[in-house]
């Protein structure tokens, strides 16, 4: 199967024949090549005459069993013979599962996806039924697993490497996204996309629109280069977003991606997905003091800080860590904040800061501002960590219990408190907030926090998470490839994302680059 826009299976599973039939032209309409149909799904039997009826493109019948992952369950007789009546009805696919796919012999010109499904784990022997698949009659073999390590991907994605059948092979789940997305490398047929991402299909399926139009599946070819965000959690992440709008905007071959990574799983990862390889990283909660500690190489930044959120790949293999988050902080502080009363640009070193939290980003905004000579408190949940901190910088440290008794000129949230999907948190309580008081939240999903949205109504001037989070993207960007960032065209990609409803495309940047994630503003 040739790359392009039928190199995306589009997943339908809807319980009614009219719903369906709507997708099913909706999905044409968006550029659909090819769909797999759920008849698991359907609350009745299916109608193949109007199922079937105007077809666009190539479709696949699919009758998955509960075990496997769907909905069936009227029995496994009945279902063999409903996917006998689909290939005899029409249908150009038909997908069967490995154990019963002797009993259903082909049929004149309709094509057969031999599939196994694991929705607990990756086997053991993945080997050595991926092998027995290939012996198979089938034009396309499909193995889909659950994944649990970020190393599982790669056990799948071995199953590409000079199959003898095309093979269709991914990992359920959240940390599976990476295999779904990384095939292209090694010539995979096809990837599964659903058309409405919120039925839930499978754990971990991205939308057709994100492949198509996040992750610009179709152009990811064996010389894509491949880069992508660290954290956990990461789904909330608009760096993919981001990185990849503006790889296909300037015309880089490269994909990014998100990886989900436990705490205590950085180092295996990062030495396992040298094999892929991956070109560069940005690197975010929990993991920016472990990336500086396990790359031996830094810039001076990352030697001050002890914090990293960027790895880039050296030619020898090698990674060095770089802080892009360090000139991000200083040079939003100095956009940002008022103006003196002469209408200059105020002096960081006249300010007294509190800083929220003592982690990574907390870590980079207390060295810089000291350097610049503020008076920095940190205050966080962890009188140690807060202590080992404070003394680390140089700097005062309070209780957390205490941090509403202090007075301050600006205070810093670096905490993930009332980051997405926990936005009715704050790390401040309201009685806090003045006239003349500075509150910089270094969250930007959503952009208007509790935090922001207090602080605003009790007439306290407010920054965003937002413009630190573009400009140390772009700082990674130009790390990662040589190539000056777009910096304009990059902060517009983020508002429209976080504002579908109110930013409208431009000529610069094309709706079609950028499409909304959903994700909206705290009520």
């Amino acid at each position: 199967m040739a790359a392009g826009d039928e190199a995306i299976c589009v997943v339908i599973g809807r319980t009614r024949h009219q719903m369906v039939q709507i997708e099913i032209q909706e999905a044409a309409k968006q550029g659909a090549r090819l769909i797999e149909l759920r008849l698991d799904y359907l609350a009745k039997a299916p109608d193949f005459s109007r199922l079937l009826v105007d077809k666009p493109c190539p479709m696949i019948a699919t009758v998955r069993r509960i075990t496997d992952g769907g909905k069936w369950n009227s029995g496994e007789e009945a279902r063999k013979t409903l996917l006998r009546q689909a290939i005899v009805a029409g249908f150009d696919w038909v997908d069967i599962e490995t154990d019963v796919a002797d009993s259903i012999p082909r049929y004149k010109e309709v094509k057969r996806i031999i599939s196994y499904h694991n929705t607990r784990e990756v086997p053991q022997n993945l080997k050595e039924i991926h092998e027995k698949m290939c012996g198979q009659d089938a034009d396309v073999v499909k193995i889909a697993v659950r994944a649990h390590h970020q190393g599982d991907n790669l056990r799948v994605l071995d199953l590409l490497k000079n199959p003898k059948k095309p093979t269709v092979a991914l990992c359920m789940g959240d940390a599976g996204t990476p295999s779904r997305l990384l095939g292209p490398l090694y010539g995979t047929p096809f990837t599964y996309g659903a058309f409405n991402k919120e039925r839930g299909i499978a754990p971990g399926l991205l939308s057709f629109s994100d492949l198509k139009h996040v992750y610009h599946y179709e152009h990811i070819n064996p010389e894509t280069k491949v880069y992508g965000v660290i954290g956990d959690p990461v789904a909330h992440s608009l760096s993919p977003h981001l990185h990849n709008a503006v790889f296909r905007r300037i015309g880089i071959n490269a994909v990014y991606l998100p990886f989900r990574v436990p705490r205590s799983e950085l180092k295996a990862f990062l030495e396992s997905f040298e094999r892929i390889p991956v070109h560069g990283y940005s690197v975010t909660i929990p993991h920016k003091e472990a990336a500086a500690e396990l790359v031996k190489r830094h810039d001076a930044t990352v030697e001050e800080t002890h914090s990293a959120n960027t790895l880039v790949r050296s030619p020898d293999g090698t990674f060095t860590a770089y802080n892009t988050d360090y000139q991000a902080v200083l040079e939003t502080l100095r956009a940002e904040l008022p103006l003196t009363p002469d209408g200059d640009r105020p002096i960081l070193g006249s300010k007294v800061v509190i800083v929220l939290g003592a982690g990574g980003m907390a870590r980079t905004v207390a060295h810089a501002l000291h350097r610049e000579h503020a008076v920095v408190t940190i205050a966080s949940r962890t009188l140690e960590r807060t202590q080992k901190l404070a003394a680390e910088v140089g700097c005062r440290q309070m209780e957390w219990e205490a941090r509403h008794s202090s007075v301050a000129d600006i205070v810093i949230n670096c905490t993930p408190v009332g980051m997405h999907p926990n936005v009715d948190e704050s790390p401040m309580h309201p009685s806090y907030f003045r006239t003349g008081l500075t509150v910089f939240d270094t969250v930007y999903t959503p952009e208007t926090t509790l935090l922001i949205k207090e602080a605003r109504h009790r007439g306290s001037h407010t920054i965003t998470g937002v413009d630190l989070f573009v400009r140390q993207a772009a700082l990674q960007f130009e790390l990662f490839t040589g190539v000056q960032a777009p910096v304009d065209k990059m902060r517009l990609v983020i508002r429209r994302l976080l504002s579908p409803v109110t930013i409208k495309p431009t000529e610069e940047m094309p709706r079609g680059d950028v499409p909304s994630t959903g994700i909206r503003e705290a009520p």
